[in-house]
């Protein structure tokens, strides 16, 4: 399950869908290991705009979360988007290695960079709506243009000069575009996209 590879921009090729994991419509993931624990993360298309951010969890270990509850934040100075949980249950553990990093870019959002493992009280009904496999990777390559859509409404709202760091030569969003934009963007990206 291991993916190693640099985020060039946002197109088909760095979408690289594990067998087995469930995609919820708020770009998280659930995975349900033989433990019966579920490591929760956030998937390519979320990795891939935001860039460098801080991860804050906002739940600890021993604390139970309702599906659709704030789990954690991503900051990048005074912007924020709040990441909200994709199953029901009881904080087993959160991944160290990102409440130790100071910035994180999520090159490795499946193996390495989950946010938390849960022990699910109600794993059928949360993810029965859930996205796997060649229907999941549709629905990202949709998220992808329905981003660019995006971009330009926002942009045009709240940047002064949207043209010049929306998109790279040939018309590609360029890596980690997010970094570029105010609190504003990210609070319709945050709208748009994660609730």
């Amino acid at each position: 399950m291991t993916i190693k590879r640099a985020i060039d921009d946002l197109t088909t090729r760095i979408f690289n869908i594990p067998k087995g994991i469930y995609f919820s419509r708020n770009h998280t993931w659930a995975f349900l290991e033989k433990t019966g624990e579920a490591k929760i993360g956030l998937n390519d298309f979320l990795a891939a705009v935001v860039g460098n951010v801080k991860v804050k969890m906002l739940k600890v270990q021993g604390e139970n979360i309702g599906r659709g509850e704030v789990l954690a934040e991503m900051e990048q100075g005074n912007k924020h988007l709040k990441i909200v949980s994709p199953v029901s249950g009881l904080i087993v553990k959160n991944n160290e290695a990102l409440q130790c990093a100071s910035n994180v870019v999520f090159s490795d959002p499946y193996e390495n960079h989950w946010l938390c493992a849960i022990q699910p009280t109600q794993w059928k009904a949360d993810t029965n709506s859930f996205l796997l496999a060649d229907e999941a990777t549709k629905w990202i390559l949709s998220e992808v243009d329905r981003f660019k859509d995006f971009l330009a409404v926002s942009m045009v709202r709240h940047s002064p000069e949207p043209a010049l760091i929306s998109l790279q030569e040939g018309g590609e969003i360029k890596p980690h575009i997010l970094e570029e934009m105010d609190h504003n963007v990210w609070e319709d990206f945050q709208n748009s996209f994660l609730t």
